[in-house]
């Protein structure tokens, strides 16, 4: 569900100093400057670690044929914002990926949802952000937004992934953000939805 380990499999129990390896070290992000141009390919753990490294991502919001937004919870093994409420789910494309590519890719493996659910994938936002999570790490990122409708709501969700979902009004939701402060929401998702707002 974002981004440092949105897609990626549960903690393998390493820690952010990378004494036990962390599965994320196994993969790659790609790093970005502030216009979102392509400076490179870096290690996925050393650009959530230390000061981080800048780096492209993307976060889908999905709405049923009602105007609300599925949102979903972290996992709790997730090393960034572990029981956090995304909306909907976030990750990294990968090189030689788009976004909208990317974006099908997680909605699938995190949820169960196949292309035969939605129609159109929407790119409709971008923003820049840097955020600290305890002492854990961070998330730097070029971040993507993008949107689909469901048609078929069926979910199969990736306990590894996903602790629970939650549809939401989301004009309620943004609107009366202490009525869901419970739910602890991830800072990009609050971004995202205070933009699709202003």
């Amino acid at each position: 569900m974002s981004t440092d380990d949105a897609g990626a499999p549960a903690d393998a129990g390493g820690d952010a100093a990378g004494e036990t390896e962390h599965r994320n070290a196994l993969q790659d992000v790609i790093a970005v400057d502030a216009d979102d141009e392509k400076e490179g390919v870096v290690n996925r753990l050393e650009a959530h670690t230390g000061d981080g490294i800048r780096h492209r991502a993307f976060t889908c919001l999905v709405f049923d044929q009602d105007g609300r937004i599925l949102l979903g919870q972290r996992a709790p093994g997730k090393r960034l914002w572990g029981t956090y409420w995304d909306g909907t789910v976030a990750s990294h494309p990968v090189e030689g990926q788009t976004q909208k590519d990317a974006t099908r890719q997680r909605l699938e493996e995190e949820l169960g949802i196949t292309p035969d659910q939605y129609g159109e994938v929407r790119v409709t936002d971008k923003f820049e952000y840097k955020r600290y999570f305890e002492n854990a790490g961070l998330e730097w990122e070029v971040c993507s937004v993008l949107k689909v409708t469901l048609e078929d709501d069926g979910l199969d969700p990736d306990e590894e992934e996903i602790a629970g979902l939650l549809w939401a009004d989301y004009e309620h939701l943004h609107e009366h953000p202490e009525w869901y402060r419970q739910l602890r929401l991830c800072p990009w998702f609050e971004i995202a939805m205070r933009r699709d707002f202003e």
